[in-house]
């Protein structure tokens, strides 16, 4: 009996031994993980901001025209598995810069955007009368509940984007909303007719705008006004510029933006919006987004090991 405890004992340690062979490359403290982050988006940036987008508007087209199986046409998971890996860059990038104020801001931004949505849903105001023609995930009450995956990367990509672009103009708190506010709606010019001629959603009485009405868009005025001030309150802005600045992939999920929605807006024919797709895409290049490190494919998945990024950043753990 005196022998039980060790042969426990020894198996448990084989398992432990057993699991750091198979997760050696994970990090194991906050300090590990975000240089990890850093260097798994970067390694696999082709993958993440090229790769995925092209590869969801052939799925995206596919589904609308029959051209996939129909266990695929307009899968839920995949739609979601692709939004997040597309946004991972701006999520990873941001991460460093979040504080407890910048939690608070997240929240009331995800509260505002469940609010207004239900809003839009069931009275019409502000967008005009909608109603959703695909499963985005799982819905609660008509809405998607992985909304704010979808709303809140545009507004961080315009205000990242436009804080690049302004240099010093953008240290004027009345500059910066002057400019990424007609930006965020800017974006939805890009994405709402790409998304109505899918049939993601429908307008209830159609548009003069690739059917969708002018009032969708006073609607985006009042939501990107009330997300960008917000914003603007939460995040330290000059740890985010900062942080943009030394962070090359940081607005990756706008390269995916402009490639996946440009290449939807071209199947259509919805010209407008597709220059203004490529709009974004200059201001990408003007902004030195656009990189050999982007655009260089990967040989294969990267997964980095967290113990040697840490030490050849100089982080030490916890």
């Amino acid at each position: 009996m005196a022998d039980c405890p060790s042969v426990g004992g020894d198996r448990m340690s084989a398992e432990s031994s057993t699991r750091d062979g198979l997760f050696s490359w994970a990090p194991r403290s906050r300090s590990e993980a975000e240089p990890w982050l850093d260097a798994f988006v970067d390694g696999n940036r082709f993958t993440i901001s090229v790769f995925f987008p092209l590869v969801g508007a052939f799925m995206l087209l596919g589904s609308a025209n029959g051209w996939v199986p129909e266990p695929l046409q307009f899968n839920p998971p995949f739609i979601l598995f692709g939004t997040a890996v597309m946004a991972a860059p701006l999520i990873v990038g941001v991460l460093p810069t979040i504080d407890r104020k910048a939690v608070a801001g997240i929240v009331l931004l995800m509260s505002y955007t469940y609010a207004i949505e239900y809003i839009g849903v069931t009275t019409g105001w502000p967008y005009g009368g909608f109603s959703y023609g695909v499963t985005l995930g799982p819905m609660i009450e008509g809405i998607p509940a992985a909304l704010p995956l979808f709303f809140l990367p545009i507004v961080m990509n315009s205000y990242l984007l436009c804080i690049l672009l302004l240099g010093d103009l953008a240290d004027r708190w009345v500059v910066r909303l002057a400019v990424v506010i007609p930006a965020v709606v800017a974006m939805d010019v890009v994405l709402d007719p790409a998304a109505v001629s899918l049939g993601f959603w429908a307008f209830a009485d159609g548009g003069a705008f690739y059917n969708v009405p002018l009032s969708n868009y006073a609607g985006w005025v009042v939501s990107a006004t009330v997300a960008v001030a917000v914003m603007d309150w939460a995040f330290d802005r000059d740890e985010l510029e900062s942080r943009l600045r030394s962070c090359e992939f940081m607005l990756d999920d706008m390269v995916s933006f402009v490639i996946l929605w440009g290449f939807i807006n071209i199947w259509f024919g919805n010209w407008i919006p597709l220059v203004v797709a490529i709009v974004f895409g200059l201001g990408l290049i003007r902004a030195k987004r656009f990189d050999a490190g982007l655009l260089e494919p990967s040989t294969g998945l990267y997964i980095p090991d967290a113990t040697k990024v840490a030490a050849a950043r100089g982080v030490t753990d916890e």
